[in-house]
């Protein structure tokens, strides 16, 4: 499963420490994002995914994150 979120993440910086706190807390997720994209693109794979859980997390660490349909 492939769940897909627009953040404000704007710093390749801060998608690296985001990364790594997510690879930490979700160590069966695969996690990458597309900063080129207009949507600053959080990309999780996993066999399932807490989307909950990921936005919680992200709005925890200051950053708008919204699951895209």
């Amino acid at each position: 499963m492939i769940e897909v979120f627009k953040t404000n993440v704007q710093m390749i910086s801060d998608s690296i420490h985001i990364i790594d706190i997510m690879n930490r807390l979700f160590p069966n997720y695969t996690v990458n994002f597309d900063l080129e994209d207009c949507d600053k693109i959080l990309r999780v794979e996993g066999d399932t995914v807490a989307t909950k859980s990921i936005v919680d997390c992200l709005n925890h660490l200051g950053y708008v994150c919204v699951v895209l349909e």
